[in-house]
């Protein structure tokens, strides 16, 4: 699988490769592309390109000419929340897709072929969290990260870490590391060494319409003035601005309800 370069780890460390078990990709699905293409346009400085339309019309976001995530349409008569979807890396989908059913997940789309994409599929943990697995194509252009507007984090918010880490140690390799701290409930997983998601056991905390999902952490030069934009053009703050060990940070929604964080990284 050619290496393309990942997001960065919480406190801004070295970018990890995409070897197996590192979030590799993003990908959300929406009822009106075209009005979702405008909002992250505007919001991240996105330009789109066609992608594949083997599950319906599909677009790449790009940043400088690098691909950054992939926004699709849901056919009209699926009435789904939206909701964005982190995709692990994988040498063989089918391969991981068996060991998720085996360790208590369950897969709901694929292994299928993706033209160029790779080879995918869409998946939940234990707990109910949705997450994909890409199988990269063998031309897989370079992936960017460490600027505005790319991916920046994925943290999964569940009701507790343990099993939920275990499930994720077993089916791509992570290793744990947890966050040593009175009422914490916060493991980071890593490859090679190097920190590539988080899990967040919230306990009775979670809110209870959502139930256990991973969030998407995009980059940002001034998270306060990614506010202001994001308002203006029709999304919604959930969680305001906050400085965290991460960076300032704040949870937010686009105008379909898909929820995301901004994250300005602490230097």
């Amino acid at each position: 699988m050619t290496e393309a370069r990942g997001a960065a780890g919480p406190n801004g460390e070295t970018p990890a490769g995409h070897t197996p078990g590192t979030p590799c990709w993003v990908s959300l699905m929406v009822h009106d592309l075209a009005a979702t293409e405008e909002f992250y346009g505007e919001l991240f400085g996105w330009e789109f390109r066609p992608g594949s339309q083997q599950l319906g019309p599909y677009v790449r976001a790009l940043l400088d000419g690098r691909e950054v995530a992939g926004l699709g349409r849901l056919p009209p008569e699926h009435h789904l929340s939206t909701a964005w979807t982190p995709y692990f890396a994988s040498q063989n989908a089918d391969r991981t897709a068996e060991s998720v059913r085996s360790c208590g997940g369950t897969i709901g789309v694929g292994p299928l072929d993706a033209a160029d994409a790779g080879r995918l599929a869409i998946g939940s943990d234990p707990s109910g969290a949705v997450f994909g697995v890409r199988q990269a194509a063998a031309h897989l252009e370079a992936s960017v990260s460490g600027v505005p507007g790319a991916l920046a984090w994925n943290e999964l918010l569940t009701y507790e870490s343990a099993s939920v880490a275990k499930f994720y140690r077993t089916v791509f390799g992570h290793e744990e590391e947890p966050v040593v701290s009175a009422g914490s409930d916060y493991v980071t997983l890593r490859r090679d060494g190097r920190p590539v998601a988080g899990i967040h056991g919230l306990g009775h905390a979670l809110p209870c319409d959502r139930g256990p999902h991973w969030v998407t952490y995009f980059q940002v030069a001034d998270v306060d003035d990614a506010l202001e934009r994001l308002l203006r053009l029709g999304g919604s703050v959930l969680e305001p601005a906050r400085d965290t060990t991460r960076g300032r940070s704040a949870t937010v929604a686009d105008p379909e309800g898909a929820r995301f964080a901004l994250l300005r990284r602490q230097h």
